[in-house]
This record gives structure tokens, sequence and C-alpha cells, in this order.
């Protein structure tokens, strides 16, 4: 996409807003596409690489709003958690400064913006040791995220999720398990319902052209590329923690393996969402007074991978 073009011989000031206005857009569309993959590169832990992704997401917001705006937070945030990943926690903390001082000047500041203020100020606290600290950061994390998308939304899930690092790291299992199984849960609802919408039976088509000659759902949400990577890091994480486990529960070692299985499904490998699929089916059938809904679930599930393959 290029930001610098030939300068037009621009007769009148409406033209120069024009191009402008066309300058900003540009800018503001690369600004989407830096932090975007640079969280992508956060989750996937490649610390070093998400760093000129979110440098030059907050060159261009710099050029845009100023050095006062809120519009930077998003890209100190990615900068700070960037630094915290690395080791290098003094200049992580003073990102996050940076962060939080403007936040708390902005009159009105989202609690989309204070939800990730808050998580990466748990990360770095959980970093230096501090982890009555960092729990109280990841409350507030959980507290604001839930405003803005409900307490069992994947924007939420994170905190838990690291909250529970912190129990797990503390040794209070029974807390940090706990945690773990909410997060699975809301994993697991989440990518049933994506699945669902891949799987359901279409309406009756309606129209021309290939979408509605193959009778396939077009009318299905998506992870983007942050979400996707975040998925597969946090849901793997649980998946090895469980199966270190030296006693594992049918039930719970049911819920990871499929909702593992439904994660490489909506990301469209089959052959792993198979493989998972037969091994929650296994312990399915290894659940004591199971409940026979799971099943056809499973069942239901292993015949659409079939399908499509």
């Amino acid at each position: 996409m290029a930001l610098r073009s030939p300068i037009p011989f621009l007769g009148s000031e409406e033209e120069r807003q024009k191009r402008k206005h066309k300058q900003i857009l540009r800018k503001q569309q690369m600004i989407d596409l830096c932090r975007t993959e640079g969280q992508k590169l956060l989750f996937e832990g490649k610390y070093d690489r998400a760093v000129p992704a979110a440098l030059q997401s907050l060159k261009f917001s710099i050029d845009i709003y100023g050095l006062s705006s809120i519009e930077l937070v998003p890209s100190y945030l990615i900068l700070g958690e960037a630094s915290i990943g690395l080791g290098k926690l003094s200049q992580a903390e003073e990102y996050l400064a940076q962060a939080e001082w403007t936040a708390l000047k902005t009159p009105g500041c989202g609690d989309d913006i204070k939800s990730r203020l808050y998580r990466n100020l748990g990360l770095l606290n959980a970093a230096n040791g501090d982890y009555t600290e960092a729990l109280t950061y990841f409350a507030d994390d959980i507290y604001h995220s839930s405003r803005k998308h409900g307490t069992d939304d994947i924007h939420t899930s994170g905190g838990y999720f690291h909250m529970a690092n912190v129990f797990n790291r503390q040794n209070k299992l029974d807390i940090a398990f706990s945690l773990y199984n909410q997060v699975t849960d809301i994993w697991y609802e989440h990518l049933s319902r994506l699945v669902g919408q891949r799987t359901k039976t279409p309406a009756q088509p309606s129209g021309i052209g290939p979408a509605f000659k193959s009778g396939m759902p077009t009318d299905f949400e998506v992870l983007d590329e942050a979400q996707e990577a975040e998925a597969i890091q946090v849901i793997q994480a649980m998946l090895d923690i469980r199966e270190q486990q030296s006693v594992q529960s049918p039930s719970v070692m049911y819920k990871i393996y499929f909702t593992v299985a439904m994660l490489h499904f909506v990301l469209g490998d089959m052959t792993k969402a198979r493989d998972f699929g037969i091994k929650a089916r296994t312990s399915c059938e290894n659940i004591v007074s199971g409940d026979e809904s799971l099943m056809k679930q499973i069942v239901e599930f292993l015949t659409s991978v079939e399908k499509s393959q």
C-alpha cells in the first residue's frame, strides 16, 4: 500500500483536502494492519518481530493524532508486552507508564483500552514476581473487559488465563485449574458456535454464483489473525497442562480435546480436527454416567470433519 506517491498539481483547496483525507485513510489502514500483525506475533511468542510492527503503527498514529492522543495507547501496549516477553522489564515499564498516563488523562477512556492496559500491567508485575499486584491488575482487566464484552467472551478469557497462570505459579492449583476450566468453557462455547455456523444445513439456494450453487454456508463469523494466534497459544497451553497431570478427569479431557478439535476445524486443518476429535470421543466413552448428548455431538462433529476432507 503506497503511502508516498507523486504529488499532482492541486488547483483548489477542496482538492488538497481530498488528498489529505486519502493520506490519512491510508495511514489508518496501515495502523490497523501493523497492530493486528503485532498482536498476532505477540501471541506466537515472536516478541522481537512484534516491535517493528508496533513502532510503525506508533509512527503513523503520531502523524495523524499527535503525541498525547489516546489513539497511541494500543501501540504502547504492544511495545510494552513485547518488552516483557524479551525480558526488558524497565523498557516495558516505560511504555506502560506512557500508556497509563495517556489513558488516565483522557476523559471517557473506554473499557477496552483499560482492560488491555491492566492486562499488560498484570503481566509486568507477574514477570517481576509481584503476584499480589499482578492479580489485582488482572481483576481490573476482567472487570473492564466484562463491561465491554461480557464475562464469558473470548476477549475476557485472557484475563482469566493470566490469572490462572499466577495462581499456578503460587501452587494454588485448585484456583488455577478452576480458572483454566472457565477459559476452556469460553473457547468451547465460542468455537461450538463457529463450527455450527460452518456445518449447518444451508437454506434453499436463492441466488446466482458459486456460493449459491454450492449450497455452502457463507454467513459465519471468523477469527481475525490475532484471535487465531491467541486461541492457538491459550488452548495449546491448557492442553499441555492437562496432559501433564498424573490424574486426568475424562470429562475435563473430553472438553479440552474437543475444544482443540474444533479450533483446528475452524482453521481448516481437518487432519488434526479428526485426531483430536477421536481423542475427545475416547474420553467421552470413559465418562462414568456420561451424557449421551456429548457423544452425539462428537459423532456429528467427526462426520462433518470427514465430509470436509
